[in-house]
Order: structure tokens, then sequence, then C-alpha cells
């Protein structure tokens, strides 16, 4: 895989930070490096068109990051550069990264700080951007993106024009959207538009092989288009009940590294993805994450097919994002798209209370009409084979 200023390994990484418990998991003692190593720092790779060389790890901010000081120094110190947060994160996220800079204003100038507007109107878009600015103590971002849109038409003259002077006025250096929903579409129309800078999207192990997710980043790099990957985990950790996760799982351990690790090298070795964008609410996942992103090592052609065939074989627990699909199928007032994410925020991630609030801002006689509608109709379009139905009710159950 292409990346750049890679002169440091996993092994110094481990051996710098002190970090025996990991190394033991990592790998043997015996090839640990040396004192006399290089600390470790995570690789770059350029975003697009930009020209700006960022992180091939990004810190995601949908945790508590005003409780995380320490760790956010210790990522910047290890070269986790691009920091992403969204103006609706809970938990003060913004505010946390606000806290920071305040603290540490010459590191200012060291991080690529991305943030998100739910808003799609230009004067929403402007109130939202301000408000960034002022929680986060900095008078520019380096990329803003609008948040999650479900297709292209949600941008147009007006946003095209928004961000334009945004960038004339110096609050913005770039601009872009991400998406959970529809994604290749999504990345498609938007390569065509001629100035989006970034986007940020669904991206991982089951989806980066399939024909559309290959032509949807092949449009976007041919366009100049940088790519962050998120949601790189596909659906939380391996379950080990078959003979393929076993397999899968002992045999990444067996050559240093973690199933969760392997899926992050298997979104790396594609050198057209800029960066992943991993949420790491404590030490253990950065370190963890960090490791991975300094490892030399790529995966064999049986590791990537190992992880195809076990997508292949647990599709029907994973929702892939093409909502249009689902929801067309049962009235678009119903989201189908949106509860599954949630679902994940509670099961894969394990943040019950985020995933509560999210699901309770849906409007109360939606709410109600999730356990009512009949999903058949979407179970028989669904191309994972989802019981769409069975998990809305688990959903009503869990969440509300």
């Amino acid at each position: 895989m292409t990346i750049r200023n890679n002169d440091m390994s996993r092994r110094s990484f481990l051996k710098a930070t002190g970090t025996a418990g990991l190394g033991a998991l990592m790998a043997p003692v015996n090839r640990l490096a040396t004192a006399a190593e290089t600390p470790a720092r995570v690789p770059t790779r350029t975003f697009g068109k930009t020209g700006v060389d960022v992180s091939i790890l990004s810190l995601g901010g949908m945790f508590n990051i005003a409780s995380n000081q320490v760790m956010m120094k210790k990522a910047l110190d290890w070269g986790v550069t691009y920091w992403d947060t969204a103006d609706c994160y809970q938990r003060g996220s913004e505010k946390g990264i606000g806290k920071y800079f305040k603290k540490y204003p010459q590191d200012r100038q060291r991080v690529f700080l991305v943030s998100k507007s739910d808003a799609r109107d230009p004067d929403g878009m402007t109130d939202l951007l301000n408000r960034s600015l002022n929680r986060m103590n900095t008078d520019y971002l380096d990329l803003y993106f609008v948040h999650g849109i479900y297709g292209i038409d949600e941008l147009d003259d007006s946003t095209r024009a928004w961000a334009a002077k945004a960038k004339a006025a110096g609050k913005i250096r770039f601009f872009g959207f991400s998406t959970h929903s529809n994604m290749e579409e999504c990345l498609i129309e938007g390569a065509k538009l001629g100035w989006i800078d970034g986007i940020m999207m669904t991206y991982n192990y089951r989806l980066m092989h399939t024909r559309g997710m290959k032509r949807a980043v092949d449009a976007c790099v041919k366009a100049g288009i940088g790519l962050t990957a998120m949601k790189t985990q596909g659906g939380g950790p391996v379950r080990t009940d078959t003979g393929t996760e076993i397999e899968m799982a002992g045999r990444f351990l067996e050559k240093g590294f973690t199933d969760a690790q392997a899926k992050l090298m298997a979104v790396w070795q594609n050198p057209d993805i800029a960066s992943i964008c991993s949420q790491m609410p404590n030490m253990s996942i950065l370190m963890s994450n960090i490791a991975a992103a300094v490892n030399k090592t790529e995966l064999s052609v049986r590791d990537t097919n190992l992880l195809q065939r076990y997508a292949a074989e647990t599709q029907s627990d994973y929702c892939t994002g093409c909502t249009k699909i689902c929801e067309s199928a049962v009235g678009e007032d119903i989201p189908i798209g949106d509860v599954m994410r949630y679902l994940m925020y509670c099961r894969s991630y394990g943040d019950r209370h985020f995933a509560m609030t999210e699901f309770n801002k849906i409007p109360e006689k939606i709410r109600q009409r999730l356990a009512n509608t009949d999903y058949s109709k979407a179970e028989q379009r669904c191309p994972q084979t989802i019981a769409i139905g069975q998990l809305m009710r688990e959903a009503i159950k869990e969440l509300s």
C-alpha cells in the first residue's frame, strides 16, 4: 500500500509507548523493537486534489472528548493529526476540542480539523459553522461536510455558492459531504459536481470489493476527491461461532494482530482511501489502532479471501445502507436505514445512550408506526436478506 513517512514500525510504537500488555497480544516479545528505534508516528496520505497530507487514522469525535484531553494530546504526538467531529455529536465533542485548543493553541496548526453541518440551507449552515468555530476556539476549519446525505439532490447551486463564500472568508479550506446511505450513488453523483473536495462514507471489508463501490471510488479518484472511510469494522467483532470466523480470528492472531486491526488494514490496502475515521474513546483502542496503522505488514490474498468469505456468510447481519431499496417498499417516511444505524451504535459500538438519544429524535408518530408496519416487501428486496421487521421490533424494545 502507498503510504508516506512510514519509516517506523508497529514494533517501535509498542516499545516506545511501553504497552507491554498490548505488545504481548500483538507480537512475540523477541520481535519488539530495541530502545534505540525512533518512536512510531502514523503515516500520511495526500487528501485528493487538495495537496494536503493527512494521517491515515482519524480521531472520530463521537464520544466525550472533554474528559479525554490527555488521550487527545497523545494521539497528536503519535501522528493522529486528522480530527473529526460534528455539530450534532453528543457529550460536547466540539466543546472538548475547544477546551484542548484553549490549553494548547499551538497545536491547532498541526491538526486537520473537520466538522459537519446537519443543516442544508445556507443560513442554517452559516449559523452552525459559526457555532462550531466558536465552540472549538478556532477561526477556520480545514474541511466542512454537509452531514449524512441520502442523495445528491440535498446539495444544489446554493450549497456551492455557500461553500465558495465560506472559503473566500477563510472560514473553511475545503468542502464536501458525509453519507451513511446510498453511498455508491452519492459518490458517483458527487464526483460529477466538480466542486466537492472531500467525502466521508461507510466503507469496509464488506463493501470495498463490490462492483458498485469500486466504481464509485474510482469516479471520486478521477475527480480528485479526498476519501475518508468510516464504519470500517463492518458490524462489530467476529463472533467466532462458525468455522470461518474461528479460522479468521485465529489466523490473524497468529500473524500478530486482531481481527479488528485486520479490518483496518484491509481498508488501508486501498491507496485511494486517504484516512479511516475511527471512534477511539479510550487509550487502549487508540493504541491498538495506531499499532495497526504503523504496521508494514500487508494482508495476504488468503487473509483477504477469509474476510470476503466471512462477509458473504454473515451478510444478513449487516445493513449496507442501500436505504432507497427498502424504504421505497414501505414508504420513505419509515427511516429503516437510520434505525439500523442506531442499533449498530448500541450493539457494535456499545453506546446505548447515544443510540437511544438519536432513536428518540424520530417523531413519535413514526416511532409508533415502526412496530405495525409490514416489512415483508422490504425484506424481499433487501440484497442482504436482512430480517428487517424483527430488527425494527428489537430497536423499539432496546432504544425506546
